[in-house]
This record gives C-alpha cells, sequence and structure tokens, in this order.
C-alpha cells in the first residue's frame, strides 16, 4: 500500500476516541480518522445514508469497532459488515474493554480480523492503538482490487 489510508473508528467512549484519534495521529498512521459514536452511525457512513449520502471519498483501510455501542451494538455492526459482500472485505479490528468469552468467541465466529482489549493504563493503551493503526492501515496488504472495489485511497 503506498498511501496511507482512512481508519473508521466506531467508539461511544468520547474519551477512548480522543485517545485513539490522539494516539494515531501522533504517530502519522493515518491520514484520516473519521469517528462515528454508534453502531447505527457506523453502518451509515459504510452505506453512505443518512447524514453520509452524499460521501464520495471510499471506504476505510480498517474499522475500528468498540462492542458496547449504542443504538447498534457493535457485534450486530460486525455481522451487516461480514455478512455483506461488499463491506466483508475490510479488515475489522474490535477494541473493546470487554474480556467476556462469549464477546471473544461471537466476534470470531461472525469474522472478526483481531479482537483488542483495551488496556487499562494510558501508555499502554496508546501503544496499542499505535501498533494496530500500524499493521492495518500502513503494512497490512488488502486483498488484490479491494482499493478499487472500496473506492480507492
Amino acid at each position: 500500500m503506498s498511501a496511507l489510508q482512512r481508519i473508521l473508528l466506531a467508539e461511544d467512549s468520547p474519551r477512548d476516541a480522543e485517545l485513539v484519534i490522539e494516539a494515531l495521529q501522533a504517530n502519522n498512521l493515518a491520514n484520516e480518522v473519521f469517528h462515528v459514536r454508534d453502531g447505527a452511525e457506523a453502518l451509515d457512513y459504510l452505506y453512505r445514508r443518512g447524514m453520509f449520502a452524499g460521501r464520495s471519498n471510499g471506504q476505510p483501510a480498517v474499522v475500528l469497532l468498540d462492542l458496547k455501542m449504542p443504538k447498534v451494538d457493535g457485534l450486530e455492526v460486525l455481522r451487516q459488515i461480514k455478512g455483506d459482500p461488499a463491506l466483508k472485505l475490510i479488515p475489522v479490528v474490535v477494541m473493546t474493554s470487554s474480556r467476556e468469552e462469549q464477546d471473544v468467541v461471537n466476534s470470531y465466529q461472525l469474522g472478526v480480523n483481531a479482537y483488542v482489549v483495551k488496556p487499562v493504563q494510558f501508555h499502554e493503551f496508546v501503544d496499542a492503538v499505535r501498533q494496530v493503526g500500524a499493521f492495518w492501515a500502513v503494512f497490512n496488504e488488502p486483498p488484490p482490487g479491494s482499493l478499487r472495489r472500496f473506492g480507492g485511497a
């Protein structure tokens, strides 16, 4: 991948969202981090509907997805992304505080690409975000043709 790609952050906690965005930007890991505050907004963004109907730029390189969100929870967002042929190749990384075994199992059964438990300590949280961002937005090689299919950079 020659250019850094956009990251979609679906996170209802303003504090966690701010930390993720700052960690990514501080490490120059994304040209753009687009933050949505609940699962309904995440789906509207990906499907270009509602307030995102006029969005012309392509799909994100990765979705960072919290599980415990209002309106539509993260597992349902994951279910819809991985169940849709037009979206299923977008990598989804669950970033959540949940260590519940059922959340981990359900996420992998639905096709999540990675499951990361948010560390409690600030420096560990920032380092985890940096590593996730670097891998998925910089180092990961998308499937051939996926950038064209998703609309490009």
